[in-house]
């Protein structure tokens, strides 16, 4: 089934776009408003040298915006700011986070007040839908602006330059994996490989492929989905724990969790008693005489459940931004077809730095209380009978000892992810931007946790 950019989008869809290409579609509807919104540029523009100021048509950028750019220099002055701007650095992204970038911004565009022609958006759909993928470098966005430095290498393939992969496995729908590693062309050959030409920018419309989030959100929702099922991966893991140390399934029962109605404890209660249901080794040891279990046993619908609760609140907040106009300026139209350009802060970063920086907090303490379960199974001292560090002959075999090893080293790793990305706010653009989010690294973090 076809994604249609212009129209809500799932967090769903966006993860069967960027892992199993999904096929997408300009919304018709949508194309008509991206047409009258850019109908609106189009009359600045041919007012020429006498058309008032408007920040990104017919001035520079960010601390140079009062800069006036004459009419004959728009078309240079959207190319020099692409280019200028591609300066990401370290590893580059994988293919599906870049994926989950093309459709965003897309998405973005065809909703209709960024006053872009809707070739742009015709030439993203058209890439995704061929696997034409940008190289896109992973760090050098603050978060704020837009994530200006990976968007900008992504409009730098559309115009024909930077580098980018040809993949016709996108369009057999096959999966592409964590590992995988593309091959890179130039941009314009990537381009004509896959039968599409470079567009040529008109005013604005640099401007307008780079303001936004989609870096941060393409990362944010892909981890979130994942850290989701790690949720549900960590109740039946939790539930086998119960059941290989003999605990107790006692501590979940309904009447209990009722008491205290948070909801993502009600679930992971609801899930262990289902995992736990006529169980035989419950049986076996009903009348063994142990009045409590461990924590990490005994709370695993109170610790579980308080991720599965940020969680939620991160998923709102993404279903959010998905859908949201994040350029600068933008227009409105109004009933008669008048336009108000408006110059605003929607491409501000902190709704989701902030968001991802608690679902990294979030998923690390799955690991955290997964990392002392681990503990109570092969620990001798702890374990209900069962051999030392899970070996058949311990001493002459070792078990599971390093088990419990690495798991510490990366609950460790993890804590040294959760340092929130987003107080660290560093001004930029000879201060006019002076409060930035860096909820890019914050997605960055998150990413890298969820993979631990």
């Amino acid at each position: 089934m076809t994604v249609h950019v212009g129209q809500p989008l799932l967090l769903s869809d966006l993860e069967d776009v960027a892992l199993r290409g999904r096929p997408v579609a300009f919304d018709p509807v949508a194309r008509a408003k991206a047409e009258a919104s850019r109908a609106a540029i189009d009359v600045i523009c041919g007012a020429g040298d006498a058309a008032p100021r408007v920040y990104g048509v017919n001035t520079g950028f960010g601390a140079l915006s009062e800069t006036r750019i004459s009419a004959a220099d728009v078309r240079e002055l959207q190319r020099n700011l692409v280019r200028s701007h591609a300066t990401g650095i370290g590893q580059d992204l994988p293919i599906p986070e870049v994926r989950g970038m093309m459709l965003l911004r897309a998405q973005v565009l065809a909703l209709g007040h960024s006053g872009v022609r809707p070739e742009l958006v015709d030439l993203l759909v058209l890439m995704l839908n061929r696997g034409v993928h940008p190289r896109i470098p992973s760090q050098g966005s603050v978060g704020a602006s837009g994530d200006l430095a990976p968007l900008a290498h992504l409009a730098l393939a559309m115009i024909g330059e930077g580098e980018a992969s040809v993949e016709a496995s996108v369009r057999a729908g096959a999966e592409l994996g964590v590992g995988y590693r593309p091959v890179l062309l130039p941009g314009g050959d990537a381009l004509r490989m896959a039968g599409l030409e470079p567009v040529v920018l008109e005013a604005k419309e640099g401007l307008s492929l780079i303001n936004g989030t989609q870096y941060m959100a393409s990362l944010g929702t892909l981890a979130l989905l994942e850290a989701e099922r790690l949720a549900t991966v960590a109740d039946i893991a939790g539930a086998m724990c119960i059941e290989a140390s003999k605990g107790s399934s006692r501590p979940f029962d309904e009447r209990l969790q009722a008491a205290r109605p948070h909801p993502g404890q009600a679930k992971v209660a609801k899930n262990l008693r289902a995992l736990l249901a006529d169980s035989e080794i419950a049986e076996s040891h009903k009348d063994c005489g142990k009045v409590q279990d461990a924590y990490s046993l005994r709370c695993m619908p109170q610790v579980h459940g308080a991720t599965r609760d940020a969680l939620s609140w991160v998923r709102d907040v993404l279903a959010r931004e998905v859908n949201s106009v994040t350029d600068n300026p933008s227009v409105f139209l109004d009933g008669s077809g008048e336009a108000d350009i408006i110059s605003g802060g929607n491409f501000h970063g902190q709704p989701l730095a902030l968001a991802l920086d608690l679902a990294a907090i979030a998923v690390a303490e799955l690991a955290n209380i997964s990392e002392r379960r681990v503990e109570q199974l092969v620990n001798p001292a702890l374990s209900s009978g069962l051999t030392p560090f899970l070996a058949a002959g311990s001493g002459l075999h070792s078990g599971f000892m390093i088990a419990q090893v690495a798991s510490a080293s990366l609950v460790s790793e993890n804590k040294v992810l959760c340092h929130p990305a987003s107080v660290d706010s560093i001004p930029s653009s000879a201060g006019r931007e002076d409060h930035v989010s860096m909820g890019s690294v914050s997605a960055k973090k998150l990413l890298a946790s969820r993979r631990r």
